[in-house]
């Protein structure tokens, strides 16, 4: 058997991290490349396979996927122990999925010093998969920091004129959010109890999700965590390094960002926040989901009037995920069901618009919405293709955000009916900035800049039919997924009860 040495968390992790490695060495560049995408195709080989090894007969209310741990530093209670539940399966496929997708749409794109570039890239796939098979907290953290810095370095040293002061916003925001957590991970961890002959404390996720803390002890370190977990997604109004990024990036590294990390935020918030914190969560749900509230109606108005489409997105996406954030405090079966089924679906709408405006970049040099016009005449495949995206991206029936973002209103509504109302005002003008967008950019004439574009190539379409297939049948059936994510919902609420 494949786990019999090694367990498929750890597997996740190594991949990633021993080729980054190794790319760092590799000097030819379509070798390079080469090397990264196959990487990332066994990694992703590796995430399927071990759905099959799911053992939910012994641990049917939240089950791993060899789950393990091994001694770390057993002298303060901290051990590298790794699993998966059907959350955690749900992002690392994500993560694997995605990657192969960018590395392969992205193949003719040279870069300066590509070794860098690519092991960079591939420890970022690492540090991401860390976070989500962590059950320990401080291994949770060191990751949380892993993920961050060989982004920090592909935004700042492959991007645009402004790339330095962008990162520069976003490392001080990351970097401040991750100490308050540090500070609040530390003060949980001394008031834990270990069975450990070792160590009088523990930093394992069940000691966490043990510990007795008073109501007012969790009021504070609530915000703690939720900081650090609020800048990632990022939630209002703590979102304003996000625009300036995604613009400055490069798009492989903002599609990791806008696809995956932020994914980051929303798994920290359900499966460290509310479990730990039930206390503060009930007392703080209804202030967190206002900021959410807020926050999608001011970045979908903001999006009405981008003409830069790497903006357009930026806004875009912040408004899906306040509705995310929303519907994770409303803390019912039905809105986390929703907001776990959204991080796959989301993951892959925003990376097939980064790939759809990458490609419009490419081919004709500019961003501008004002600018672009008659493209469908030019690549009609593309045009499909950005029109499937974007009725995905607005929830239409049979699309795969339909169904998840029909479960958080629901939870919502469950929660409060006018929070649902006012977040439904946000999915109104989602499909006006949208389908503006469209028009705008794919019909009408073509002008001097559209009239010489040519049709996207076969790799390219090839990645693209890949996510639209996803769309459809994420749309169509999502009950694979929504059973693979139930036990995690089932067992999150059942720690919601106040300590």
């Amino acid at each position: 058997m494949l786990g019999t040495y090694f367990t498929f968390p750890e597997l996740l992790i190594w991949i990633p991290f021993i080729t980054g490695i190794v790319a760092i060495f590799i000097k030819n560049t379509k070798s390079l490349k080469t090397f990264a995408l196959l990487s990332s195709i066994v990694t992703l080989v590796v995430s399927i396979i071990s759905l099959f090894y799911a053992d939910i007969a012994h641990h049917p209310e939240y089950f791993y996927f060899n789950n393990v741990s091994y001694v770390w530093m057993p002298y303060i209670g901290s051990s590298f122990s790794v699993g998966l539940d059907g959350m955690g399966f749900l992002v690392t496929f994500l993560t694997a999925f995605s990657y192969p997708l960018i590395f392969a749409t992205t193949f003719k794109t040279e870069y300066k010093n590509a070794n860098a570039f690519f092991a960079l890239m591939l420890l970022s796939q690492a540090g991401i998969m860390g976070v989500f098979v962590a059950t320990d907290a401080l291994l949770f953290y060191f990751f949380w920091e892993l993920a961050l810095i060989p982004l920090y370095f592909l935004c700042s040293r492959w991007g645009g004129e402004k790339r330095v002061q962008a990162t520069f916003k976003f490392f001080v925001y990351t970097f401040l959010g991750s100490l308050l957590m540090l500070v609040g991970i530390i003060y949980v961890y001394v008031h834990t109890t270990s069975i450990s002959p070792n160590s009088a404390h523990s930093f394992s996720l069940n000691s966490f999700y043990s510990v007795l803390l008073s109501p007012h002890q969790q009021n504070w370190l609530f915000w703690l965590f939720f900081i650090a977990f609020a800048v990632k997604i990022p939630i209002f109004p703590l979102h304003t390094w996000q625009p300036d990024v995604y613009e400055q990036s490069n798009y492989p590294s903002v599609m990791v960002l806008s696809g995956i990390m932020v994914k980051m935020g929303v798994f920290g918030m359900i499966r460290w926040l509310l479990p730990v914190f039930p206390a503060a969560v009930v007392k703080y749900n209804h202030f967190v989901i206002v900021l959410c509230v807020i926050g999608i109606l001011y970045a979908s108005c903001i999006a009405l009037y981008q003409n830069d489409l790497k903006r357009f997105v930026a806004w875009s996406s912040i408004a899906h995920l306040g509705l995310m954030g929303a519907a994770i405090f409303s803390v019912n079966s039905l809105g986390l069901q929703g907001v776990m089924l959204e991080m796959l679906n989301h993951g892959i709408n925003i990376l097939a618009l980064w790939i759809i405006v990458d490609i419009i970049e490419k081919k004709t040099g500019v961003r501008k919405i004002s600018e672009l016009s008659g493209l469908a005449l030019k690549s009609p495949a593309l045009a499909i293709f950005l029109v499937i995206i974007a009725f995905a991206n607005i929830a239409l029936p049979l699309s795969n955000s339909f169904v998840s973002e029909f479960l958080m209103l629901n939870g919502l509504f469950e929660f409060n009916k006018w929070f649902a109302a006012f977040a439904c005002l946000g999915i109104v003008l989602s499909a006006v900035y949208m389908l503006t967008m469209v028009q705008k950019t794919f019909y009408g004439k073509t002008n001097a800049l559209t009239a010489q574009v040519s049709k996207i190539s076969a790799g390219q379409g090839i990645v693209l039919f890949v996510l639209v297939v996803a769309v459809l049948a994420l749309g169509i059936y999502p009950e694979p997924v929504i059973h693979l994510t139930q036990s995690t919902v089932t067992n999150i609420l059942s720690k919601l009860i106040i300590k």
